[in-house]
């Protein structure tokens, strides 16, 4: 009877809070292990880690997951790189959301057994005797391990704490970041994908929630950029960081503003080119959106019905804008000169940007042609917005 009531209850004999408790902790050092380890220090070398807590960090992704550090890389990166495309291993853009939020791990498994996928992207990963000889060639044996520990644990129980352990990754993050993370949610910025921020308290999943933040910055290790959001998976970095156990490598573009300045130089159209994303975000704010409001009430009845979508329709991407969608914005740019100008002229802005890879005097002078038109304009607003990027260098030179 004594075995019998052992194996039912475990060696612990545990309340049901304890176990609640146990499982919510481990769950939670997975996502560590995730957001941490594998997305911001092997994927994006976003943040350096000490080998003893990479080490616990491989050991715990063996045990708790069954993935391996280059499989998951490997795939992530080249997630980045063809993102929403046909080669893209996960984009709800092709697969459809219910495909990638219900068979993500599925997905994953597919794209982890392409050679080619690992060995082009996986590049930098642990290769050691630990990778050789363990986690790699028996990853079944650490989710079995894990197992084995609850169950003896928690007895019977121990079966369902190892179940939510086993479902929490491969549902949150394959299925939910990388399904509605590229199809539902709010933009900071347009970045050239779907990429959304599903919440902007990124608790459950470790600040993951904060994805079209990553996508915009992906070699940042913070993903949160607004005061009002929130990412544990930074406080985790700075607790790291506090330990001498982690150290950020990046959090975003820093560019310097120089009041007063009024001088358009290279160090100008650099900096303004490094925080681009942030730069178009307050275009957005700053000049599309009060004009949309002034507008209002001067266009016709066809434009009148989007004027409620009408910031959004100026300032979405453009490889993002559905055949409607321009549509709309053609109802809108016809209907109202100023909307056409702003729109025309934010356009205009990303071509300069794309010009980032070529002669660096014609990029000064596309730039400085810019804003010399935005500011005889006769909009207030957008001659602000270029008399504001006058004054960005770059920081190095900002303080010397």
């Amino acid at each position: 009877m004594n075995v019998l009531a052992t194996l039912l209850g475990g060696l612990t004999h545990a309340s049901v809070w304890s176990m609640v408790i146990y499982t919510l902790v481990t769950v939670h050092v997975t996502i560590v292990t995730v957001s941490v380890y594998l997305h911001r220090h092997s994927a994006h070398r976003a943040v350096e880690l000490h080998p003893a807590l990479q080490h616990f960090f491989r050991f715990w992704l063996w045990i708790a997951t069954g993935m391996t550090t280059k499989a998951w890389t490997a795939i992530h990166r080249k997630h980045h790189v063809v993102t929403e495309t046909e080669e893209d291993p996960h984009s709800p853009q092709i697969y459809g959301l219910k495909k990638v939020l219900l068979e993500g791990a599925e997905l994953y498994r597919i794209e982890s057994a392409k050679t080619e996928t690992l060995e082009r992207f996986g590049k930098g990963t642990p290769d050691d005797w630990l990778e050789r000889h363990v986690y790699t060639p028996h990853a079944s044996h650490g989710i079995a391990l894990l197992a084995i520990v609850d169950i003896l644990l928690f007895g019977a129980a121990g079966l369902t704490i190892w179940a939510v352990q086993m479902i929490w990754i491969p549902f949150f993050a394959a299925g939910v970041i990388n399904g509605i993370g590229h199809y539902w949610g709010y933009r900071n910025f347009e970045c050239p994908d779907a990429a959304t921020n599903i919440f902007p308290w990124g608790i459950l999943i470790g600040g993951e929630e904060l994805h079209n933040n990553h996508h915009t910055y992906p070699n940042s290790a913070k993903f949160s950029v607004k005061p009002w959001e929130f990412d544990i998976g930074w406080v985790w970095i700075r607790l790291f960081q506090m330990l001498g156990l982690a150290k950020p490598l990046s959090t975003g573009p820093v560019v310097a503003r120089v009041e007063g300045k009024e001088s358009i130089d290279l160090d100008t159209v650099w900096a303004v080119l490094n925080d681009r994303f942030r730069v178009m975000a307050q275009y957005a704010e700053r000049v599309v959106a009060p004009l949309v409001e002034q507008e209002r009430g001067h266009v016709g009845a066809a434009a009148q019905k989007l004027m409620r979508r009408a910031k959004a329709l100026l300032t979405r991407e453009e490889t993002l804008v559905d055949e409607r969608g321009r549509a709309d914005i053609t109802t809108l740019v016809r209907e109202s000169a100023v909307l056409k100008l702003i729109y025309e002229k934010r356009l205009e802005l990303q071509r300069v940007w794309a010009r980032r890879g070529g002669d660096s005097a014609v990029l000064l002078a596309e730039f400085k042609r810019w804003c010399q038109e935005a500011e005889a304009s006769g909009i207030q607003v957008l001659k602000d917005f270029a008399a504001e990027l006058r004054s960005y260098t770059i920081p190095t030179l900002a303080h010397a």
